[in-house]
């Protein structure tokens, strides 16, 4: 193998240094025999979450039906910290278990005709495509795939916005994207699609304008926005992976157009769809949309209750601070992954195209067999699930500097190691 160029500086913003990051790993119960690049996936809770996880457990046990009495106020708990900290009405967010179960809230509930177009992209996870191919099915809508990018490492904004521009048609009712593609690290510049949409909506009517919905799983708990600055319709996340929220939930969020779109796919427990029913009414004309869509049955309290701490968590830590850290140790990480020799990194160099992941490959090498290698040096390293895989190191607020060295240090020991024995 080759030598490695120079190391590339760790990062030196007021960010990296002056901020409570050992605190925040503390509130963890990670191996801290292992690196973490991989939770991505499935975070772990801190202790916030876990407490308050174990303090409504205990009420449900001790006395499930005084506790669940109060299901009406934790719920709007929960829902007033998701408005603060996504800078939105508490009254246009859903609360589900899974951005796959908020997708299923936005494109199920939505209601299409023949006459309608789907446009979404070939750079969608699994669990999208397959509910807009559904949705296609059940409607008789058309539904429509483009690729957003030539090649992802070199794609740019201006490329990006202008297919999107070029792509919508007359028919099209739906666009359905992923901020951050979990396949190559590729991050959209929303707010440019929102206003270029919203151009081709300015001469449509209200009925036949475009909706933007936006898978948001791997923005939630790394960017810093708020709603209104995006310009889309709906935004579904679980809250499951860089929020560090309860494991099985999720948010939706809907602007008054997109939920005017959506009738419920499941019958909604809120206490405000259950009371006018309950009076006599018809819940859809009283309660807002957001909780008329909100699916109804038990959940598992315990852990949608103590969502409100996990967005309590982070707005202490600050939206802005936990940003740039993120960005901050993905820079260092791609650029000494960019010094590996066999690596190609298929997230682009633009750090504005970037968000907390880098995807690359290993030439002639199996993303598995790498993964597995590096779990050997006790580095954990996530694989993307789409049908051309690569590896995927994803740093957050949890890890550091070192931690990166150290998972360089193990890649290229793995590399080397199945050279010599192939």
């Amino acid at each position: 193998m080759t030598p490695a160029s120079p190391r590339p500086a760790p990062p030196v913003s007021a960010s990296s240094n002056a901020y409570p990051w050992d605190w925040a790993r503390r509130q963890f119960d990670l191996d801290p025999s292992y690196v973490h690049l991989a939770l991505s996936m499935l975070a772990p809770h801190p202790r916030p979450v876990r407490v308050a996880i174990a303090r409504h457990r205990r009420a449900l046990d001790r006395n499930p039906a005084q506790h669940f009495h109060q299901r009406d106020e934790h719920v709007r708990r929960v829902l007033e910290r998701a408005g603060a900290y996504l800078g939105a009405d508490p009254d246009s967010i859903a609360l589900t278990e899974s951005t796959t179960a908020g997708m299923a809230v936005i494109f199920t509930g939505m209601r299409l005709t023949p006459d309608d177009e789907i446009l979404s992209t070939e750079h969608e996870h699994y669990a999208a495509s397959e509910l807009l191919r559904f949705k296609a099915a059940s409607s008789g809508a058309r539904h429509r795939r483009i690729s957003l990018y030539t090649h992802a490492p070199s794609a740019t904004d201006d490329e990006i916005v202008a297919t999107i521009t070029r792509e919508l048609r007359e028919d099209t009712r739906v666009l359905a994207l992923t901020w951050v593609h979990s396949g190559t690290g590729v991050k959209l510049p929303l707010a440019r699609i929102g206003s270029a949409v919203a151009a081709v909506n300015a001469g449509r009517p209200r009925n036949r304008q475009i909706l933007v919905c936006v898978d948001a799983v791997h923005a939630l708990g790394v960017e810093d926005f708020t709603i209104g600055e995006l310009g889309c319709d709906f935004l579904a996340a679980g809250c499951h992976k860089w929020l560090f929220g309860p494991r099985g939930t999720g948010v939706v969020w809907g602007s008054e157009k997109g939920w005017e779109a959506v009738d419920p796919i499941i019958t909604s427990f809120d206490v405000e769809v259950f009371w006018p029913w309950y009076l006599g009414g018809v819940p859809e004309t009283q309660a807002p949309r957001a909780r008329f869509c909100t699916p109804g049955g038990f959940p598992a309290y315990e852990h949608r209750w103590a969502l409100a701490e996990a967005f309590d968590f982070q707005l202490g830590l600050g939206k802005s601070e936990v940003a740039a850290r993120i960005a901050d140790l993905n820079t260092y990480c791609w650029e000494r992954l960019a010094a590996v020799d066999g690596v190609v990194i298929r997230t682009p160099a633009e750090r504005s195209l970037r968000s907390g992941m880098t995807c690359f490959d290993v030439v002639g090498r199996d993303p598995a067999e790498i993964v597995a290698g590096l779990e050997e040096e006790r580095v954990m390293a996530g694989q993307t699930p789409y049908r051309s895989s690569a590896v995927r190191f994803a740093p957050g607020i949890l890890n550091t500097v070192d931690d990166i060295d150290r998972a360089i240090t193990a890649l290229e020991k793995t590399i080397g190691h199945q050279r010599t024995i192939s």
